[in-house]
This record gives structure tokens, sequence and C-alpha cells, in this order.
């Protein structure tokens, strides 16, 4: 079928009449900062330079390098090794090396960059956003935006009164299948929606593929550690911090992030009223000691009426799930990127599906480029700020029904997690 261009899509999308229809994120002009001009060099800097700064960010935003003018010229990142295969990199694109530090505090007193890209462990996330937003730079952050409230409202207040361009990296919201999958939603193809799951296996926890040998003398300690207790250094720690609960919390904001954010996405909620999750380390128990749980399950209730949840179990890797249950029709989004649609099996089906059906695909920027194009027009990203505040909030309300053992609910206007 015929993608649709993300333009038309933008332009039907505001007249559209089922609920939701309201002008996308992306056309509301951003009141505060300074949007750089088409001659004005984007000077970058990469804060946490492993496997997504290295490889993910630095190759996605190099892609764009001669068309948006744009050059990395700072690499942050504790570990010695890192930095300095990162600046191979930036060496052979860019023909000079870039300046390379340590501490985010040292690369925020150069007065050549202009953005950053936060690639950090989940632990240091807002502590590097608020400290990017007070510095005046434009962000591109990894998801999970947060490990603590307290600190979540920080940086987003922080984000809020610099009015810098902030792109969340729940990248999924770029993919032109959910573009089009949202298009969908809004034209009432899956009518009135009951249930949302997602069910994700895997043979091994992720965390597994991260282990490295690092040696002690090549690390800055303290400075990965950030505001953590100390503690001896360890390799297994120091790599493969994603299995261990003080620094990330497991599945569910790592990978039920992304999923978090395309319900919200697509069916324009943005905060869960109540959570319950139960979970544990069950499989993976070894010399390593990981603490982040191997098995998880997460069930929300959405004000508009709808269930969510997120089961996540990396001790078998039958393979994954995810569904959309409305009374006109469900939505089958096993693949990000080509979703398909059926009224088959709908109480109230408009006879219109006839059987399994691609979704129509809404073709757009990639979520780079979307983040270069918003810091130099002064538009909000597709993942803005206020995004990955929500799906924060709706993960963090998980991991403290798993920490508790007690169902919580969300207070908007407090700006609260509690036990119900």
């Amino acid at each position: 079928m015929e993608n649709l261009s993300r333009r038309k899509f933008i332009k039907s999308s505001a007249i559209v009449t089922s609920g939701v229809g309201v002008l996308p994120n992306s056309l509301t002009i951003l009141k505060k900062g300074r949007a750089l001009g088409a001659n004005d060099r984007i000077r970058i800097g990469i804060i946490g330079c492993g496997s997504r700064g290295n490889n993910v960010f630095m190759d996605g935003v190099y892609k764009h390098a001669d068309k948006m003018n744009v050059e990395i010229v700072a690499l942050c990142d504790p570990w010695r090794i890192a930095r300095e295969e990162a600046n191979q990199k930036v060496k052979k694109w860019f023909g000079r090396d870039a300046r390379q530090v340590v501490s985010y505090r040292e690369l925020f007193e150069l007065d050549n960059v202009d953005a950053v890209m936060i690639a950090s462990p989940d632990h240091l996330h807002t502590t590097h956003l608020e400290a990017a937003a007070r510095a005046g730079k434009h962000v591109y952050v990894e998801k999970p935006l947060a490990m603590d409230m307290d600190r979540l409202i920080k940086a987003v207040d922080a984000v809020d009164e610099a009015g810098v361009v902030v792109q969340v990296g729940t990248q999924l919201r770029s993919y032109p299948g959910i573009m089009g999958t949202r298009e969908l939603f809004r034209q009432g193809k899956l009518g009135k929606l009951s249930r949302i799951e997602e069910c994700r296996n895997s043979k091994r926890p992720y965390w597994y593929n991260y282990l490295r040998d690092v040696k002690a003398e090549d690390v800055d300690w303290k400075e990965f550690l950030g505001d953590r207790p100390f503690r001896p250094f360890r390799s297994d720690l120091y790599s493969a911090w994603y299995g261990y609960y003080d620094f990330s919390h497991g599945p569910i904001p790592n990978l039920g992030a992304h999923f978090i954010d395309i319900v919200h996405f697509v069916t324009g909620a943005k905060f869960p009223e109540s959570c319950v999750c139960l979970g544990g380390t069950f499989t993976w128990k070894d010399e390593h000691e990981f603490t982040a749980p191997d098995c998880i399950q997460a069930t929300w209730i959405y004000p508009e009426g709808f269930l969510v949840s997120s089961s996540n179990n990396l001790g078998n890797g039958k393979g994954s799930v995810r569904n959309f249950y409305g009374d006109k029709g469900s939505l089958n989004m096993a693949s990000w990127g080509s979703p398909t649609y059926s009224d088959e099996d709908s109480p109230r089906p408009d006879g219109t599906i006839n059987g399994e059906k691609p979704v129509v695909k809404v073709e757009g920027p990639d979520h780079f480029l979307d983040w270069l194009q918003c810091i130099r027009n002064g538009q909000k990203t597709i993942a803005p700020i206020e995004a990955g505040y929500q799906h924060a909030v709706a993960v963090l309300m998980a991991m403290k029904s798993y920490e508790t053992g007690r169902k919580v609910i969300y207070d908007a206007k407090k700006r609260k997690i509690l036990s119900a």
C-alpha cells in the first residue's frame, strides 16, 4: 500500500475528530531557547561513549552531518578506552580529534558545544539532562528518562526553564509503521480500546551482552558512581551495569519504556491512574550476582478506560507479542516496523478491513534528523521532554509497586506516585 508523507499526515491529523485530533508535538513552537540558523554549525558533545553513544548515537547523527552541518567536537566518558575508540571515528569523519573529557562538568565548561547526546548509564540520565539544560545545551537523551521521581522533576523543570530542544530516545515514534498506527487509531479503525499487551521473551538477559574486561586504572570510578554509595570497583558492574538494580531497574524501564511510550503516542493518553507490578530474579543466578529482575510483569490502568500490561521473561526465547484490542479491530505490533490490523473476532466490526492488513506507513525524518531539524527551526521534536516525563512516570510507578509489593496511583497535580 502506498505510504503517506508525514506532512500529509500532519495536515490530516489536525482535523481528525476521533477524540484525539490535536496538532502533533512537532508543530508546537518553543517559546524559549535559541534556534541555530542554517549557516551555523551544530557542534555536538557525546556523554557516554559505550555501545549506544559510540555506535547508535554517533552513527545516527553522522549520516546527516553534511546536510545538517553537524560536527562531533567533544567526547565524555569515565572509561579511557571508550573515549579513545569514539575519537577514532571522529578523526576519520571530521579530520581532527575531538576534545576528550572524563566528567560532564568539564564538557559543559567548553565554549564550543551547542548540543549534547546523553548515552550514560540510567542512574545518570537526570543528572546529565539537568546539567545540560542549565548550561543551555540542546539535548538528545536516552530512555528511560529517570530512576527517581524527584530527580525527574528537577530535570524536566530545568528543561522547561531553559527552553532547549530535547529529543528523548524513544525512536520508535519515528518509525513509519508507528506513525501509521497512530493515524489508524485516529481514524477509529480499532474503536474503543479495552486492552493493550506486550509479552517479551528472551533466552537470557540483555545485560550479559555487555560484559567486558575493564581495568580499574582506565576508569574514573567515582565519576561512574555519581550519587550512588561508594563500593569497590568491579569490572562486571562497570561494563554490565544494566543488570544491577542500583544502576538500572531492568526490563520494564529499559524495554517496556518503548512500549509504554508507543501506547501514549498512538492513543494520546498521558499518565496511568494506577499500577501493580510483580517479578524477581528467577533464572539467572551466578557469579556476577545481578540484581535486576529477569522476570517481571506490570499492569497499568489508564483513565481513558483501558488496561496495559507488559510481561518480560528473560529466561526463555519463545518470541514476543504486542497487541492492541478494540471493539472494532485489533492491532498486531509484534514487528515494530510492520504492524498489521484486522477486524476478525471484534464485537463491533465495521466490515471495512476484511482480514489481516498492513498498516499504511507514514514517512518522515528519522529520530536523529528530527532532533537536528528542530534545533535549527525551534520547533518541538516528535519525542519532547513531556513525552519522556510521561513514560518515566509510568515505569517509575511500576518499579515502586515492584519494590513495595503494593498497588500505586499517580497524582498528576502533585506530581507524586503514592501507595493506593
